[in-house]
């Protein structure tokens, strides 16, 4: 393993004690829980909170603040965070408009949220705890750690909808509402070109050859569909394009927001690269791109590789994602 890294251990701590030294004025850390929350913590509407593991950065202690997430409690790396985590964070986010739980669809994640949110209501009998699952994979129908379809860089598109959302008042209701239906619009699948290593395990998740793909892999490095032999991007967005555009499905008129997310290791040329041929094959289905996203939003450390979503647009779902939001990754 050749990271930097000092106690691999203590790799997720130190890397949110990082976080939070370059942002003191926006953030607040909880550090034995792993929480960050917004310095300027409203009180008058419904909060946001999420955390699965650590290793996607940015996803999701590095998108707390104003229209994103109100606070996130991230496990250690690759790993559910703990029920005691999610427990506290809802507890900082207590408020008589209410709290939402934005869950990622793995078996770890679920069995903590829901024992969080049942002991949390237990304490406070008036908190309002909405939930909305988040599976926007096409990839498999069941896969190491889930049963259902896994939760990938979709959802991006649900916090930033409900975080707009929000922010304009809307109820716990209203919110649960939105975030199913921005989920039932959404499908991703993505693939690797390389594994990745966890610092505390300190050796590759899994072995892939130098010619190799895995076709529809997990963000924790699950398989996909099938490994296969490297081929041209052409061939490789086609494919992932034909399984996103068939399932929801899509149609001809449709205005739509595009990712292309990088899995940690893939350079940016490369991302826009692949961008213009999704762009491509989203003119040729009659698909109109209204917004676009190309860079790393939900990683798995410095894996190589890709995945492509597609969300479906109506009025207010464009709406919530072009409203301002602020959070502590900067461009310059």
């Amino acid at each position: 393993m050749k990271k930097f890294v000092n106690d691999p251990e203590n790799f997720v701590h130190d890397m949110l004690e990082g976080v939070y030294l370059a942002n003191q004025d926006k953030l607040r850390w909880v550090r034995e829980y792993n929480i960050f929350y917004r310095a300027d913590l409203p009180s008058d509407k419904v909060l946001i909170m999420q955390g699965s593991g650590s290793g996607h950065e940015p996803a999701h202690s590095m998108i707390v603040g104003p229209g994103m997430l109100d606070a996130s409690c991230p496990g250690n790396v690759f790993a559910a965070p703990p029920m005691d985590y999610v427990l506290e964070c809802t507890k900082i986010l207590a408020n008589p408009k209410g709290v939402i739980h934005l869950i990622n669809n793995y078996q770890g994640d679920r069995m903590a949220w829901d024992m969080a949110k049942e002991l949390a209501e237990a304490e406070y009998p008036d908190l309002k705890i909405g939930v909305v699952i988040i599976n926007d994979d096409v990839a498999v129908q069941d896969s190491t750690w889930t049963v259902g379809r896994r939760g990938v860089a979709g959802n991006f598109f649900i916090i930033k909808a409900l975080g707009a959302a929000s922010e304009q008042g809307k109820s716990v209701e209203e919110l649960v509402a939105l975030g199913e239906k921005v989920n039932s619009y959404t499908r991703s699948m993505g693939v690797a070109l390389s594994s990745c290593t966890p610092p505390a395990k300190g050796s590759p998740i899994f072995e892939i050859g130098d010619d190799e793909i895995e076709v529809g892999v997990g963000i924790h490095g699950e398989p996909g569909r099938r490994r296969d032999k490297i081929r041209p991007a052409s061939e490789i967005v086609d494919e992932l394009f034909e399984a996103i555009y068939t399932d929801l499905p899509f149609a001809s008129g449709d205005r739509v927001a595009v990712m292309v997310n990088g899995l940690g290791g893939t350079p940016i040329s490369e991302l826009y690269l692949l961008y213009g041929l999704v762009a491509k094959k989203c003119a040729e289905k009659g698909l109109a791109i209204a917004k676009n996203y190309v860079g790393n939003y939900c990683t798995s450390l410095e894996m190589a590789g890709m995945s492509i979503t597609l969300s479906k647009l109506d009025d207010e779902i464009e709406g919530y994602l072009n409203a301002p939001a602020e959070i502590p990754i900067r461009v310059f």
